[in-house]
């Protein structure tokens, strides 16, 4: 595979105030977003730069979108990959385009995001058949993490955080849970997703116990159906 085999090609920009999580978790990457606009500043005093973090919980929940709203807020490319698409027979392999990834970032000065990051971080007391190449695998990352230059992010995503190596588990600075989200907090999000269509299409019912992005599925199917059927009438009257 070629580099850009490996990453996803996605340049949505995403607003950190737009973010739909908990207050205590927007209030983490503010800080994290100030410490690396104001980078050189702090390394006068020799303060470290958090720059590494995990990212763990429900699947829908707004993960990727963090990612993203992050290295919007620094101005910085994101480079998005999905581990389950990289994973080779050959472990070898695996971590040779683990590494390319890596190097790319560096040279780029960019966010690295790493989606489920549980294929290649798995546990080393895993008893499997695999586990003395996944053994190599996880060893190999984090060298790479431990050299990861502290002026680019590297942000996993995982929605099995017990399942990780505790040793890849300490490298990262900030590790933020994300929650399904309450009734309250889906109403604001149907608020805010809503209102980018007609007044009159808004009022549908509402669904809950839903993540983010189950929500975001039904109102984009909703708002289809009663588009098209609109048009369908307006079509019948001429």
């Amino acid at each position: 595979m070629n580099l850009h085999e490996l990453t996803i090609n996605d340049t949505e920009k995403v607003a950190i105030e737009n973010l739909f999580f908990s207050e205590e978790n927007k209030a983490v990457l503010q800080q994290v977003i100030k410490e690396h606009k104001y980078f050189e500043e702090l390394k006068k005093y020799n303060l470290p730069i958090d720059n590494k973090i995990l990212l763990h919980g429900h699947s829908g929940c707004g993960k990727t979108t963090t990612a993203k709203a992050i290295a919007t807020a620094l101005n910085k490319e994101i480079i998005i990959v999905n581990l389950s698409t990289i994973i080779n027979a050959r472990i070898g392999e695996t971590s040779k385009n683990v590494k390319a990834l890596f190097d790319k970032a560096s040279r780029e000065n960019a966010v690295l995001f790493l989606d489920e990051f549980d294929q290649i971080a798995k546990s080393r007391e895993n008893d499997d058949k695999d586990v003395a190449e996944m053994k190599r695998l996880v060893n190999t990352i984090i060298q790479l993490i431990d050299y990861f230059p502290t002026n680019c992010l590297l942000i996993s995503a995982t929605n099995f955080f017990n399942s990780i190596d505790t040793a890849l588990l300490r490298r990262f600075q900030i590790k933020l849970k994300f929650e399904m989200p309450n009734e309250n907090q889906l109403d604001l999000y149907y608020d805010n997703i809503l209102n980018a269509f007609p007044i009159h299409l808004q009022d549908i019912p509402r669904k809950y116990n839903l993540s983010y992005a189950e929500v975001k599925d039904y109102v984009n199917t909703t708002m289809k159906g009663l588009i098209i059927s609109e048009l369908e009438m307006q079509q019948k009257q001429f």
